[in-house]
């Protein structure tokens, strides 16, 4: 059975055929194939490499270096395992140390791959001092770094790697990738998600359903967000993320939330937890398009998870149930399309969605001064079409699309990056 191999791998390949002048920075949420796709393109390159996981005991004990048993190797004569919680900045520089060996005396240079490299603490000072050594010395060497935590990721990147690295982003799996990988077609789509992970559990429900609660949501909450961030409420957060799966595709004002969520919180508190669940790759809170940024962030948010099979997992419905509820089906039919939209936009896109009295439009998205309006015709409610004609009315739009019946046939839709709608029809 051949392997699948996400279009990234292209770029991450073409990064590793330049001169080492910046790091290579693997950023996704959870399951998203970043340590699959880099190993993938380790194994097929011709050039020495290694890749080593914070995550992972070593096997054995690493031999000190010659001469440096007693200064650079303050590992010597220990346990030959080492617990991947152990592990700190002077694992990350041993690591580092003997790539530069391997480098130094190879003529096709080294790549060092490290994966979830924000467990170490204070890491990201540590990575800025090592590689501006490394192009000092025009040192043949190559970093690639992966982390699970976006937002941890980036805290770590914008303080202290400013300039010194190029990120490659991989969002949830597409329905086109979901489709050519596993031969998903749309209903199966719409429901399971875009895990690649639990596709092999489909035909087994609640095997599928135990293992996206248990081994993608809690590990994603529990170590990305909570372990990783202060969080004052943590029970508040996990209800939260309950709370945007049941209501994904709705607006729902902050207060209405603290009254759902029956905790004495503050809307801050609320809208902070959303950007964490966000960043995470959860769940979304977009915010209404106005004319002033002011008035979009003091809206109600509408919730959107980012993979339906959040959604379709909390539910309790079974495949069959979920396509007979003709409601909840066109929720997650909105959900799929909006979690399409945000996870597939271009750096620096904005997603929002827009309401007023009777007039909507599902989404929003913003380049610049460009606008795209979407609406989905999803069977959740009557088309509003009426709502794209006062939109572009009022604002002005460079591409209005009408998703479903009547419009862009669904598959279609999904199956086209975001970003492409401003470059044309």
């Amino acid at each position: 059975m051949s392997v699948y191999e996400r279009a990234q791998q292209s770029t991450l390949s073409d990064r590793l055929k330049e001169a080492p002048q910046r790091l290579i920075v693997v950023t996704g949420p959870r399951q998203t194939g970043k340590t699959t796709l880099v190993c993938q393109v380790l194994a097929r390159i011709d050039r020495p490499n290694r890749y080593v996981s914070v995550d992972e005991p070593d096997p054995v004990t690493l031999p000190p270096f010659p001469g440096t048993e007693t200064s650079i190797n303050p590992f010597a004569g220990e346990a030959p395992r080492r617990l991947a919680g152990e592990r700190d900045v002077r694992w990350l520089v041993r690591q580092w140390e003997q790539a530069r060996m391997e480098a130094d005396r190879s003529e096709r240079g080294f790549v060092l791959a490290i994966d979830e490299i924000q467990k170490i603490p204070n890491w990201s000072e540590a990575v800025k001092g090592l590689s501006d050594a490394d192009r000092r010395h025009e040192r043949p060497l190559h970093v690639i770094l992966m982390g699970s935590a976006p937002l941890l990721m980036q805290k770590g990147m914008s303080e202290s790697l400013a300039g010194r690295y190029e990120t490659i982003h991989l969002s949830h799996w597409s329905f086109a990738e979901m489709a050519a990988a596993f031969d998903f077609d749309l209903p199966t789509y719409i429901y399971f998600g875009g895990y690649p992970g639990a596709a092999p559990l489909v035909p087994a429900q609640d095997r599928w359903r135990q293992y996206i609660v248990e081994s993608l949501v809690e590990p994603n909450i529990e170590r990305d967000i909570l372990a990783m961030q202060r969080v004052d409420k943590p029970a508040l957060l996990k209800r939260l993320f309950d709370l945007g799966s049941d209501y994904s595709g709705q607006i729902l004002s902050y207060n209405k939330m603290l009254g759902q969520l029956q905790d004495a919180g503050n809307t801050t508190t609320l809208a902070r937890y959303l950007d964490l669940l966000s960043d995470a790759g959860l769940i979304a809170g977009l915010a209404k398009y106005a004319g002033r940024a002011q008035r979009r962030r003091a809206s109600s948010p509408k919730l959107n998870v980012l993979n339906t099979a959040l959604m379709a997992a909390q539910s309790g419905y079974t495949f069959e149930e979920a396509q007979s509820d003709r409601s909840f089906w066109g929720r997650l039919v909105e959900s799929a399309v909006g979690a399409h939209l945000f996870n597939t936009r271009s750096p620096g896109d904005r997603l929002y969605f827009w309401r007023d009295d009777n007039h909507e439009v599902d989404f929003v998205l913003q380049r610049g001064k460009k606008l795209a309006a979407v609406e989905v015709k999803s069977g959740l409610r009557r088309s509003s079409v009426s709502g794209l004609t006062e939109f572009r009315q009022r604002f002005g739009v460079t591409v209005s699309i009408l998703v479903g019946e009547g419009g862009r046939p669904l598959p279609e839709f999904l199956s086209i990056p975001a970003g492409d709608w401003f470059d044309g029809p």
